[in-house]
């Protein structure tokens, strides 16, 4: 049976659906294919953003205007507005881009096979595809922003320990400023909104990917990828590497305003900043574990089938050229008996060193890089530059 990859499986997209995008569409802040990055990013940013500043301005109290946090010494915010939401945007063209690969992949590579499963691959992606383009779903994040959202975002002012460029304590409750009514109403859902609907695109994924792993996949232990075949799927996870990078740009600017107005000290922060990017990290790999019970079965049966091949040839070859040839051992000089046998023993080393999961140490390593990247800044509030170069110079050198 030759299978051929189907319309669903070819234009499969994670992100290219749904009732955001066809407002990005018909406002011509996108083409079919997510074209227009560039004007989309700086409108929603500068939406979410330049009012803030300019009621912030209006109200004496970007720069000073005697309160604790100005809007522009507010780290967490700028960072917030100008670096992870424009990521999450970016992030929108490189998961369509790099997405849409492994799940042809299944059938280009004959992974998936037979009537049946085929049936049900196209099956799930279909149901990915609804999902994605449900109003329903992306009407209820809506809800949950403007609800929940603004809930939680009610209750961490309330914390506040002194006058922002947002809110100014007045008891028995605190009084947003103009700035502040825009951030709570506008800003603030702008940013949940589009942050929830990549997370529902995670679960989306991850879903398919679970409808996947419970088809009878044609893995191989011997092959090359050292993952029966699958390693593709740990790659794919470099797609979202913008996401994780918007992540870490928020706990650094978090922490970063913690440092400014708090008094904290970075090392403060250690654990969390290291639970942080392992629980990051473990998020976008771990589901990728469902893979591994048929993983585990095709490394046992391969183990099994290319040992049994391993004694049949070794002795055969034993036979030929150690008790049957006596002295003279010549002939064995140039024969292709020996480079099969070395032949032999590289692929059963392919399948005793085969890993039953579909990543390895390079993705779990450039994750944690990606995620971890925006907090080497915050090494500065440390060490001076020269003394961080320094400590570079050694590490590296």
């Amino acid at each position: 049976m030759n299978a051929i990859p189907t319309a669903e499986q070819s234009d499969f997209s994670l992100v290219l659906g749904g009732p955001l995008f066809q407002l990005y569409r018909r406002t011509h802040l996108s083409g079919d294919a997510l074209e227009l990055l560039r004007r989309r990013g700086v409108v929603i940013s500068l939406c979410a953003w330049l009012p803030l500043l300019f009621l912030s301005v209006l109200e004496g109290h970007a720069f000073g205007g005697g309160i604790k946090i100005p809007f522009l010494y507010d780290v967490e915010v700028n960072v917030r507005f100008l670096i992870a939401l424009p990521l999450l945007i970016i992030a929108e063209v490189i998961v369509h881009q790099r997405l849409s690969t492994p799940v042809h992949r299944f059938v280009e590579r004959r992974i998936i096979e037979g009537t049946e499963d085929l049936s049900r691959f196209n099956a799930a992606v279909k149901s990915a595809i609804r999902a994605r383009n449900s109003v329903t779903l992306e009407g209820a994040l809506l809800v949950l922003v403007y609800t929940l959202g603004l809930w939680f975002w009610r209750n961490k002012i309330a914390l506040l320990g002194g006058t922002t460029w947002y809110a100014i304590p007045q008891a028995p409750r605190l009084h947003l400023t103009l700035a502040g009514y825009w951030y709570a109403f506008v800003s603030i859902p702008i940013f949940q909104f589009i942050l929830l609907r990549w997370y529902l695109r995670l679960v989306l994924w991850f879903r398919l990917l679970w409808h996947v792993s419970r088809l009878d996949l044609h893995l191989t232990a011997a092959h090359p990828d050292g993952a029966g075949g699958i390693a593709f799927l740990g790659k794919s996870s470099y797609a979202f590497g913008p996401i994780l990078f918007a992540h870490g740009a928020l706990l650094a600017g978090l922490i970063a305003d913690r440092i400014l107005y708090d008094g904290r000290s970075l090392i403060s922060f250690k654990m969390e900043a290291a639970g942080f990017v392992v629980f990051y990290v473990l998020f976008f790999l771990a589901p990728l574990v469902m893979f591994t019970p048929q993983l585990v079965r095709t490394k046992q049966k391969g183990s099994a089938e290319y040992g049994l091949l391993a004694n049949r040839y070794v002795f055969g070859f034993e036979n030929r050229w150690i008790r049957g040839c006596g002295e003279e051992t010549s002939e064995l000089l140039g024969t292709p008996d020996l480079q099969s046998l070395a032949d032999l023993a590289n692929s059963y080393s392919i399948v005793r060193t085969m890993r039953i999961v579909p990543f390895g140490i390079e993705e779990i390593t450039r994750l944690a890089a990606t995620t971890a990247a925006p907090l080497l800044p915050l090494m500065l509030t440390v060490f001076s530059v020269e003394e961080l170069l320094t400590r570079l110079m050694k590490t590296i050198f």
